[in-house]
C-alpha cells in the first residue's frame, strides 16, 4: 500500500511582475536580477485574492484531474506561512471554499519545505489507515510580506498555489520515501520577525519594518546547497537508488544558482532537473507543487518514473521525498 498521486493542480495569479518592472521600484536592473538569482519574472495577487483564494482553485484543478468529489476527500494539510490570518488555519478556510465537509483540514508551517512536510504528514495518516484521500497544498501570498524598497529580497518572491491529491493504493507507485530536518540555529539567517507573541504590532513595529521577511542570502545559500544534497542522497541512498535513476530532480525554486549547485553535486544532468523559477521566482510552500503540475502537463512524468524532490526553507528547514510515478 502507497500514498499515489492521482491529481495536480496549479495556480498563478495573472498579474506579472518583471524585473524591467523593478527596475522602476529599486536600485537593481534585469541583468543584476537574472545573474544572480535566474529569476525574470514574478506572480503578483491582485486585491482581491489571497492564499486560500489561489489554494482553493488549485485543489480543485487536482480534484478534477483525479475526477474525485471534495467530499470524498478525508484530510487536506496546506504548506503556508502567509495565511490569511494568523489563525484558524487556512487549510479549513479551503475545505469549506471546495465543500470538503468530510475533511479534517491544518496548516504546516516549515517554511519553503512547507509542501513536502505537509506530504510526510498526508503520507504518514493514510498509511496509517486515518483516511483514503488526502489533499495536499503549498499556497503562499508572499509579495504581501516582503519589503518592496530592499532590492536583495524583493527580487526573489512571487504569489501562487499548487495541489496534489493523494489516495492510498495497492502496487508499486506512490510515495516510497520522506525525509525531513531542522535545525533553529539559524533563525535569524531567514525570517519573519513580527508580529507574533515575541514581536507583537505596534507603531514602533511597523516603523522598523518587523512585518517584512529578513534574510542573509549569501549565507543561506551555503546551507541550503549543502542540506539539499544531503538530503537527497539520503532519500536515493534509503531506497537503494542512484542518481541515475531518477527520471526527474523536481526540488523547491528558490534561485537558479542554488539549483544549478545542488544539480551537479548529485550528478544529475540539466534534463533531469525541473526548472521554473525564471518564470515565476520563490513561491515558498507553492514551488513543488506547482512544478510537478507543470511537468505533468509538460509530459514529463510518466507511469514508472522516479521522481525525486527536495526543498529548503526557513527554520531551517530541509526535506526530500522519493516518488515512483
Amino acid at each position: 500500500m502507497k500514498s499515489k498521486i492521482i491529481g495536480t493542480g496549479s495556480y498563478l495569479p495573472e498579474q506579472i511582475r518583471t524585473n524591467y518592472d523593478l527596475e522602476q521600484m529599486v536600485d537593481t536592473t534585469h541583468d543584476w536580477i537574472v545573474a544572480r538569482t535566474g529569476i525574470e519574472e514574478r506572480r503578483i495577487a491582485a486585491d482581491d485574492e489571497c492564499t486560500s483564494s489561489m489554494a482553493t482553485i488549485a485543489a480543485q484543478r487536482a480534484l478534477d484531474m483525479a475526477g474525485v468529489a471534495a467530499e470524498d476527500v478525508d484530510l487536506i494539510v496546506m504548506g503556508t506561512i502567509t495565511g490569511d490570518y494568523p489563525w484558524p488555519a487556512t487549510a479549513c478556510i479551503v475545505q469549506a471554499n471546495l465543500g470538503a465537509k468530510n475533511a479534517y483540514a491544518y496548516d504546516v508551517s516549515a517554511a519553503c519545505s512547507g509542501f513536502l512536510y505537509g506530504l510526510s504528514s498526508a503520507n504518514d495518516f493514510l498509511m496509517s489507515g486515518r483516511g483514503k484521500r488526502a489533499l495536499v497544498i503549498g499556497a503562499e501570498t508572499l509579495s504581501r510580506s516582503i519589503d518592496w524598497t530592499d532590492r536583495n529580497t524583493c527580487v526573489l518572491f512571487g504569489d501562487g498555489a499548487g495541489a496534489v491529491l493523494l489516495e492510498a493504493q495497492e502496487g508499486d507507485s506512490g510515495i516510497l520515501s520522506c525525509h525531513l530536518h531542522s535545525d533553529g540555529h539559524y533563525l535569524e539567517l531567514l525570517y519573519q520577525p513580527g508580529f507574533g507573541a515575541k514581536n507583537p504590532a505596534s507603531i514602533e513595529g511597523f516603523n522598523q519594518k518587523l512585518g517584512f521577511l529578513k534574510m542573509q542570502g549569501n549565507e543561506v545559500f551555503k546551507v541550503a546547497v549543502r542540506s539539499l544534497t544531503e538530503v537527497s542522497k539520503e532519500a536515493l541512498a534509503a531506497n537503494n537508488y542512484t542518481s541515475a535513476d531518477v527520471a526527474q530532480f523536481i526540488p523547491h525554486q528558490a534561485n537558479l544558482r542554488i539549483l544549478e549547485a545542488t544539480t551537479k553535486r548529485l550528478g544529475l544532468t540539466k534534463e533531469q532537473s525541473f526548472v521554473n523559477v525564471n518564470k515565476y521566482g520563490n513561491t515558498s510552500g507553492a514551488t513543488i507543487p506547482i512544478a510537478i503540475d507543470e511537468a505533468y502537463h509538460q509530459g514529463l512524468l510518466k507511469e514508472g518514473d522516479l521522481i525525486l524532490s527536495a526543498a529548503f526553507g526557513g527554520g531551517f528547514t530541509w526535506a526530500s521525498t522519493l516518488i515512483r510515478w
